[in-house]
């Protein structure tokens, strides 16, 4: 297997999955086909631009049989790309068994010749009692190392093309037991598993239990944090940005199709019931085609495919915005966007302050600004980045007295009229601006990202109280170059911020200027 990393922004990736079929640029979603009776043609769906789907190789087994054999699973379901076979595992959480051995299903994906293969997994679902999940782990892990074991065993046997080899991938279970996650994750990998999926995640999302699902996701990107990650069931377009940013690099549903049989309606933030709505207001081609009367009272059969088809559009959209949000170093302003388009989604979105492998994928620079809004912009990569710069910042010996001044609008802060006020009186003085979200940022290496590319609301009332990564930053740069004065042009955020940490403690000279009335220079 080969997967070459193009672009990188927080944990998400653009990338290039090359399988037998044909090359899977990542993040990818990976449509639900079912082998007997898919309604939308796979002609349809590569048209849109998916040239990867993913059907059950259980169901086709059971309708099939040797006929699958002959004829290979890419002749069965009329599709020439990229063909993930599922094992049945949904159908084991359905049902809790499907009376086929793992041996049987995994030799009959590598007959019907799949580019990607899963072995039969016992899903831990949600709410199970941590006795019975780590039973349904282990039993995952045992069939995964028996089908390891007789795909090498044949490949061995045999003078079989490593080109035609499938991919094999090592399904993660444990759903909310974060510890049964990470020795799942694990263990897999230690297998040598080279592609690794999540399970589990369907029950969580339809209950909006986000903030569970990114623990869920965290866990397992510290566990396995190079090797391509795939999500299972993950359909719902809110969901779409927050697995991505989180390091998922493919993941697959059928909830294109199911959410159109009850008339749900998906738009780029959520999904309405059809009756519900005034106007269509996606440009695609069905929402082009129709009025809201007229899919209302169209023949049920034939609605449930045209919206069907609607939320692939609006699927697909969400995958090129996700991407060009990658490139354009703005994934973070995209997820905390979408956050704000349900009360579960800025739950989970708040957890970023404790997922530190965000940082290992944000470039060290960016093109573009960042823009700062909300308190937990404080902890994006760039900011906790810069902020442990300044940690490690030195004055020189000579300079005794600290001067503090409100970031200005233009960058650098150096080529500004008020820095050559401040440094012509006070030109042994240590200068610095401060920042809500950066901290303090010293006049030398004000010129870098992201101090010289950030944009912030100046009218916007900061609370101290939000940002307690600021006071962090004063005080350990205070402390750790030994300033004799301080003097500070304050303004309503820096007051408080000075009330807060009680000048008197410091132990300094400390002089306060308003920055609303008075010029120090």
């Amino acid at each position: 297997m080969s997967f070459e990393i193009r672009f990188t922004d927080l944990a998400a990736r653009i990338g290039r999955l090359e399988t037998t079929h044909g090359v899977l640029e990542t993040p990818a979603f990976i449509p639900v086909v079912h082998p007997v009776r898919q309604a939308i043609s796979s002609e349809f769906l590569k048209d849109l631009g998916f040239n990867g789907v993913i059907t059950n190789a259980y169901i086709a087994l059971r309708h099939y049989g040797d006929e699958a054999r002959k004829r290979g699973i890419h002749n069965i379901i009329k599709y020439d790309g990229i063909i993930m076979t599922d094992s049945g595992g949904y159908q084991v959480l359905e049902y809790g068994s499907i009376g086929i051995d793992h041996a049987i299903i995994a030799q009959f994906q590598k007959d019907i010749k799949s580019d990607i293969c899963v072995p039969l997994d016992k899903p831990t679902g949600r709410g199970l009692k941590y006795e019975t999940a780590k039973d349904y782990v282990d039993q995952t892990l045992k069939n995964a190392k028996e089908t390891l074991e007789i795909v090498s065993a044949e490949k061995r046997d045999s003078d079989t093309n490593n080109k035609a080899d499938p991919i094999w991938v090592g399904p993660i279970q444990g759903s909310e037991h974060s510890d049964l996650v990470k020795y799942s994750a694990d263990t897999l990998d230690q297998m040598g598993f080279r592609l690794l999926a999540l399970g589990s995640p369907v029950e969580l999302m339809e209950a909006y239990e986000f903030a569970t699902l990114s623990y869920m996701i965290a866990t397992t990107k510290r566990s396995i944090p190079s090797k391509p990650l795939h999500l299972f069931g993950a359909g719902h377009p809110l969901t779409i940005p927050l697995v991505v940013a989180l390091g998922c690099d493919m993941f697959d549903s059928a909830s294109y199709m199911l959410y159109a049989r009850f008339n749900r309606y998906m738009h780029k933030n959520g999904i309405s019931r059809l009756e519900d709505l005034s106007y269509l207001t996606c440009p695609c081609q069905i929402c082009s085609s129709y009025t809201i009367k007229e899919l209302v009272e169209m023949e049920k059969d034939k609605r449930t495919i045209e919206i069907a088809k609607h939320n692939l559009y609006v699927l697909k959209s969400e995958i090129s915005s996700v991407k060009q949000a990658i490139i354009d170093g703005k994934l973070w302003e995209y997820i905390m966007q979408k956050a704000h388009c349900h009360p579960k989604l800025m739950e989970a979105t708040q957890l970023f302050k404790n997922f530190e492998f965000l940082e290992s994928g944000t470039p060290l620079f960016k093109e573009k600004a960042v823009f700062l809004y909300d308190p937990i912009d404080q902890y994006r990569p760039e900011a906790l980045r810069f902020r442990r710069m300044t940690s490690n910042f030195r004055k020189l010996k000579n300079k005794k007295m600290l001067i503090l001044c409100v970031e200005s609008n233009t960058h650098p802060f150096y080529s500004t009229s008020d820095f050559l006020g401040i440094v012509k009186k006070y030109p042994a003085a240590q200068i610095c601006t401060y920042n809500p979200f950066l901290g303090i940022i010293p006049v030398e290496i004000c010129d870098i990202f992201p101090a010289s590319h950030n944009m912030m609301s100046r009218n916007q009332k900061y609370h101290v109280d939000d940002y307690p990564s600021f006071i962090e930053s004063l005080l350990r740069f205070i402390s750790s170059n030994k300033f004799e004065e301080i003097i500070v042009i304050a303004d309503n955020f820096m007051q408080n911020v000075l009330k807060d940490i009680k000048i008197k403690e410091l132990n300094l000279k400390i002089t306060i200027f308003d920055y609303n009335r008075d010029i120090i220079s």
